[in-house]
């Protein structure tokens, strides 16, 4: 089991970091109570060989009080039950944090209590120094957009090959029927030559071998393939690089029949090749 346990100061993407968790497939618990800590661990780890618990984080900062006696007990206990974990710890600066809590208006935990923010932030801060000093790791989000603080929560927690931590959807859809609204990446192919203009192909679909050896026949289609696979080389590992997790890349032609769909297969096939995780649909194919 990986067992990531997320601390560190309010406002500095803690919550950011345990929704992109789990997209690379953690399960993942915001806020857990410190005292509920060992018990859950317990639970993941006797679930983890059904795979449902294999990779789990959880979240626990100041929320649950200004001292981390307690937590230090729990992290103590869970090395003497041989429950490995990691503990991340992400900090950012306090201009960062103060600029942060003033443009979404949420209210800073220690606020509550009387302080201004900007004391809170200090207090928070020194509070959280000891769980700082035990971290595993630890994230400065100072500055970072989004995309390159989910880069670089892949670079530590990332499940495999690089390629491996994006999903990529090829999906064949026909225009007549409208265009995938989840797309990322959508291709045209109605300039390819129409298989269903040929008496015998018209009732087949892109998947059967005489309609993808008719399209494939043609120079239009093989000098496309290759334009389209040097894109991808190209494009998917700085998808890769700057976090994403999930492409879709929809390809389309009149009926979503023949010519999108033997594309759409052949695309499938060259990212799996790659390493990629792939999954292949067909939207129209049976309409």
């Amino acid at each position: 089991m990986e067992f990531i346990i997320i601390s560190g100061m309010s406002g500095a993407g803690k919550s950011s970091a345990a929704a992109f968790l789990e997209d690379l497939g953690f399960y993942c618990v915001d806020n857990m109570p410190v005292a509920l800590i060992s018990s859950f661990a317990g639970l993941c780890l006797a679930g983890a060989g059904s795979g449902k618990y294999g990779r789990v984080a959880l979240v626990t900062d100041i929320r649950g009080g200004q001292t981390f006696d307690e937590l230090f007990q729990v992290l103590d206990s869970l090395r003497e039950e041989d429950i490995s974990y990691r503990l991340l710890f992400i900090e950012a600066a306090d201009e960062d944090i103060i600029r942060r809590y003033k443009e979404t208006r949420h209210t800073h935990p220690l606020t509550r209590q009387g302080h201004p923010l900007p004391t809170a932030v200090k207090l928070e801060r020194m509070a959280l120094d000891p769980v700082r000093r035990r971290a595993d790791h630890i994230l400065n989000s100072t500055g970072l957009n989004l995309s390159k603080f989910r880069g670089e929560l892949l670079r530590l927690f990332g499940m495999g090959a690089a390629e491996e931590t994006m999903m990529v959807s090829v999906t064949s859809f026909g225009f007549k029927y409208g265009i995938p609204i989840d797309a990322d990446l959508v291709f045209d192919v109605r300039f390819l030559p129409n298989p269903y203009y040929i008496a015998e192909l018209k009732e087949c679909t892109g998947l059967e071998e005489a309609v993808r050896s008719f399209l494939f026949g043609y120079r239009q289609t093989t000098e496309f393939m290759r334009h389209l696979e040097e894109l991808f080389a190209f494009l998917l590992p700085e998808y890769v690089e700057e976090g994403k997790s999930t492409l879709v890349i929809a390809i389309g032609c009149t009926g979503g029949h023949h010519r999108s769909v033997a594309v759409a297969h052949a695309v499938t096939e060259f990212l799996r090749q790659k390493g990629y995780r792939v999954e292949e649909v067909h939207r129209d194919i049976s309409r």
